[in-house]
C-alpha cells in the first residue's frame, strides 16, 4: 500500500511549526517518527495533505531532565532513548515499559509526544502518562499550556488538542518506586490485547485495551487504598469494566486478562 499524494514540508523550530500547519489548516499533520501515522497513510486511513516534519527539531525538544524530584521529557525523545537512560528507581517504570513498545526499530524512531497525540488506547506513553499524573505542556497559536493526562484522551485516536498544537513536552511530577506495567499481546511486539499498570503508592490503576481510551479504575483504586488483596483489585477492575470483543479476543477474555495482569503488576510492583 502507498499513501496518497501530501506535500512535504520541513519545520526549522516550533513557532515556524505552528505557525506553518496553522496556515495549511486541517488537512495538515506533524509528523515526528511516524511509526503510527505513516501506517495510516499507507492504508488511507489518514489522508494528509500537508506532512509538517518536526525531525530538526529534536535539538530542542529531544531530553531527559530530572530536577526536583521532577521528571521531564522533551517530547522528541524515543523510546529507545528512555529505554537506555540511567533513570533512577522513581522512575524505573518509564524504562522498564519501552521493552513493550512495538520492536526495537519502532523504538529508535516512535516518539513520547507522538505517541501521546495519536492517543491510542493501548499505548504505553499514554497509560504512563495516566499512572504518574503527568503533565503535557502544548504549545500553540495562543502560547503554552499545560494539560493533565486525564484531560488529555477523548477516545479513539482523540485528544483534546488544537489541530496546530504541537506537544513539546511531558512532566512526570513524582517518583513512582513501586510501578509496574505489563501487558498481553498474541505475538511479541504486538498492539496489547489487555495492558495494565499500577502504583502502589499514590494508589492508582490504569487499565489499556478495555475501552476507546486508557482509563483509570477507580473501584480498583478503592481496593488498594483500603487495603484489599491484589486479587480483590484485580476482581474489582475487572468488574468495573465494560471491554469490546474483538479479533484479539472477546469481551469475557478480557476480563480474565485483566485480573490476571493486575494481579501480576502489583505483585511486580510488591517486590520493589
Amino acid at each position: 500500500m502507498k499513501p496518497a499524494p501530501f506535500t512535504y514540508h520541513r519545520a526549522r523550530d516550533v513557532a515556524g511549526a505552528i505557525s506553518l500547519l496553522a496556515e495549511l489548516g486541517e488537512d495538515a499533520k506533524y509528523i515526528a517518527g511516524g511509526q503510527s501515522l505513516v501506517a495510516m497513510m499507507n492504508f488511507r486511513l489518514a489522508r494528509p495533505a500537508h506532512l509538517v516534519d518536526l525531525t530538526g527539531l529534536r535539538g530542542e525538544l529531544a531530553y531527559l531532565r530530572e530536577e526536583d524530584g521532577a521528571l521531564r521529557v522533551g517530547a522528541l525523545t524515543t523510546h529507545h532513548e528512555v529505554e537506555r537512560a540511567p533513570l533512577g528507581p522513581g522512575f524505573a517504570v518509564l524504562r522498564e515499559a519501552m521493552e513493550w513498545v512495538g520492536h526495537l526499530p519502532i523504538r529508535t524512531r516512535g516518539t513520547v509526544g507522538g505517541s501521546l497525540a495519536h492517543g491510542d488506547a493501548t499505548a504505553e506513553w499514554c497509560m504512563l502518562a495516566l499512572l504518574l499524573g503527568a503533565e503535557v505542556v502544548v504549545q500553540g497559536a495562543g502560547g503554552r499550556r499545560r494539560v493533565p493526562a486525564e484531560e488529555l484522551f477523548l477516545g479513539f485516536y482523540s485528544t483534546t488538542l488544537a489541530p496546530e498544537e504541537l506537544i513539546v513536552e511531558v512532566v512526570f511530577p513524582r517518583p513512582a518506586p513501586r510501578a509496574v506495567l505489563t501487558e498481553h499481546a498474541e505475538r511479541r511486539g504486538d498492539f496489547a490485547t489487555v495492558a495494565a499498570a499500577v502504583d502502589l503508592d499514590a494508589h492508582r490503576v490504569v487499565l489499556g485495551g478495555v475501552g476507546p481510551a486508557p482509563l483509570r479504575v477507580p473501584e480498583a483504586e478503592a481496593v488498594l487504598a483500603g487495603g484489599g488483596t491484589f486479587a480483590e483489585c484485580a476482581a474489582a477492575a475487572a468488574a468495573a469494566i465494560d471491554p469490546p470483543s474483538d479479533g484479539n479476543g472477546s469481551s469475557a477474555y478480557r476480563r480474565v486478562l485483566t485480573r490476571t495482569l493486575l494481579v501480576r503488576a502489583c505483585e511486580e510492583a510488591m517486590t520493589r
